[in-house]
């Protein structure tokens, strides 16, 4: 992904964090505008810190996160809103996600029912489009990140 604003993003806070490392991954949550600017906003206010992700789909193309990546953080226009560094990764079956990760992501209500009811219709459209089924015990990575610079 290219773009001016993730580009300028990452020359800032290059400015101020000279060690940083050269590369990084920018990307937006979700899969829609609505809920990309929605959990952005929710980073940016620091409610978010965790996020959880489908990791039957992670590939060659798409390595898994690791401690220590720096995430260019996009909106559902594509625009750069923050640089988030991993400080966790865990990857563990769908019926183990702890109350503190759900709590962690931010969303809803912050409760683990909510996260699961949420997470598995996400992961249920996600698995369909693969021609997958989706079950409690399906491996999820759960991420954890600190916002290391914003605008």
């Amino acid at each position: 992904m290219s773009n001016d604003s993730i580009s300028q993003m990452w020359e800032d806070f290059k400015k101020v964090n000279p060690d940083a490392p050269e590369n990084y991954e920018a990307w937006a949550f979700g899969d829609s505008k609505e809920m990309a600017d929605e959990l952005a906003e929710l980073v940016l206010e620091g409610r978010k810190t965790a996020t959880a992700s489908n990791y039957s789909l992670y590939g060659d193309e798409e390595p898994l996160p690791f401690v220590g990546l720096h995430n260019i953080i996009l909106d559902g226009d594509g625009k750069a809103v923050a640089v988030a560094e991993t400080t966790s990764v865990e990857i563990v079956p769908f019926d183990e996600v702890t109350e503190e990760h759900a709590y962690l992501e931010g969303e809803g209500d912050r409760t683990l029912k909510y996260w699961r009811d949420v997470h598995e219709d996400f992961f249920k459209k996600e698995f369909k489009e693969v021609d997958q089924e989706f079950h409690s015990k399906i491996p999820v990575v759960c991420e954890k990140f600190k916002v290391v610079y914003k605008k």
